[in-house]
């Protein structure tokens, strides 16, 4: 939104208006793409973060059907109930079952992009 303002009434006049309005039109086009640039990046980061918390849950369910022999089903439900019962997300305690395993207090997942 552009807004001008006058110290008097009838203060623009129309070659003020067409050239305020000319401005808005070319400033509204150069800022779609910045926003969309941002929302885009936005996504990225969220996709990322989905994935990364994906794969370390998926290590989890996979140590649990190893330990306890059970199918990719239980085991998430076994991680859902801990999950639940402790108040802690989902992430957060699969990635404290791999870091039980494999000592790392920091279980990081890479991907290239």
């Amino acid at each position: 939104m552009l807004n001008l303002h006058s110290t008097r009434t009838d203060g623009f006049s129309d070659a003020d208006i067409a050239s305020a309005e000319s401005f808005a039109f070319h400033a509204a086009g150069f800022l779609r793409p910045a926003l969309r640039t941002a929302h885009l990046h936005e996504v990225h980061d969220n996709l990322s973060a989905a994935m990364e918390s994906r794969t370390t849950i998926d290590m989890a369910i996979g140590a649990v059907m190893a330990q306890n022999r059970c199918s990719r089903d239980a085991a998430f439900r076994v991680l859902a109930n801990a999950s639940n019962h402790r108040n802690v997300k989902l992430r957060d305690v699969a990635a404290s079952i791999i870091a039980s395993i494999s000592g790392e207090e920091d279980v990081q997942t890479h991907f290239e992009e």
